[in-house]
């Protein structure tokens, strides 16, 4: 679950969240995804703002690698849904023969181990 001191950033046009402003200490703010990743390093909230605003939902597009138990190389995954509580990410790894292409995995958010950028 999204920590409560977290603030959410939405878009103006549609309200969509695109991310949180996690505070950082002395008015900083760190831009967090919707699923607890970094989206930048420490700034002041507007540069926060904006770094999210930049980024926008092109996280859903990107690939991402998950570290799962008893798997010494991640698997190639793209993210399916996120909400406050969990996320589901889709398997797109031809290489893992466990689990059928398109398989969903359903992780809790903040997600900030298992999940990296590809």
């Amino acid at each position: 679950m999204i920590p409560p001191h977290w603030t959410a950033h939405r878009r103006e046009e549609d309200g969509e969240v695109l991310g949180y402003l996690a505070p950082a200490g002395a008015g900083a703010y760190t831009p967090m995804t919707p699923f607890g990743h970094a989206a930048g390093a420490p700034s002041a909230e507007a540069e926060a703002r904006a770094a999210l605003d930049a980024r926008g939902l092109a996280y859903l597009a990107d690939r991402w690698l998950l570290e799962l138990p008893g798997r010494a190389e991640p698997v190639a995954v793209r993210i399916v849904e996120v909400g406050p509580d969990r996320m589901r990410v889709a398997n797109a790894d031809f290489g893992y023969e466990e689990a059928d292409l398109g398989h969903v995995f359903t992780l809790d958010v903040p997600e900030p181990g298992r999940l990296r950028p590809a």
